[in-house]
């Protein structure tokens, strides 16, 4: 018996004709350092993302255009970008692309660079209370108008009865459209990865520890 991917429906092609549909994908990471079972659950999460996007094509459409957070440039220059970025969802984008869909410009390079720039410095801290809120205001200010660039983006370029695919991190505030229909792709290897990201936080926090027995 096959493994369900996500919580989809099997809704008919006809209900989305002439209606532009939006496949937004969580972008997980794994560096060299990643422990092995963190490398194995990133690696199944990949494998199930790219089956849950097959279900969807063949539901839904074909993707028409793929669209990927922290990349500026469209066509190949910026598919070369995504490989440096992060290689599943290179393969994946590549291809799409392969396929016939067009690799799109998703960010504004300055908005981007400003807004991961405030970001950095707000990690480091501050000693003064009026420079911690200016540079929240600032952060705040430049990450709206980021993703409202994105929101443009993919506005300008996906049309009526075409199919987008987006790789993203969670918890973006990307207010999409609101005459695209958004289907998340939420594949079982995500609360894995979920449930290991909290016992390990635990783990480095010291707790759930036994406590140290007393002498006898």
């Amino acid at each position: 018996m096959s493994e369900q991917l996500g919580k989809i429906e099997k809704p008919e092609t006809e209900q989305f004709k002439d209606k532009r549909k939006l496949y937004v994908v969580p972008l997980i990471f794994c560096n060299d350092e990643a422990p092995p079972e963190y490398r194995e659950k990133y690696e199944i999460y990949w494998a199930q993302v790219s089956q849950h996007i097959a279900n969807l094509e063949e539901r839904i459409g074909k993707v028409n255009h793929v669209y990927h957070e922290s990349i500026s440039l469209s066509g190949e220059e910026g598919i070369k970008v995504v490989k440096k970025l992060n290689p599943s969802s290179y393969a994946m984008a590549k291809e799409k692309c392969q396929a016939g869909a067009t690799f799109e410009s998703t960010e504004d390079k300055e908005l981007a660079a400003e807004s991961a720039d405030w970001e950095r410095f707000l990690l480091i801290g501050f000693f003064s209370k009026r420079v911690a809120d200016l540079a929240t205001e600032l952060y705040v200010e430049a990450t709206h108008k980021r993703y409202e660039h994105i929101a443009k983006q993919i506005n300008e370029t996906l049309k009526p009865n075409e199919v987008g695919i987006i790789f993203i991190r969670e918890g973006h505030p990307v207010q999409f459209p609101p005459d695209i229909e958004v289907f998340s792709v939420s594949p079982p290897a995500l609360d894995d990865i979920h449930r290991w990201q909290r016992e390990r936080a635990k783990r480095e926090n010291g707790e759930g520890s036994p406590s140290p027995r007393s002498p006898d």
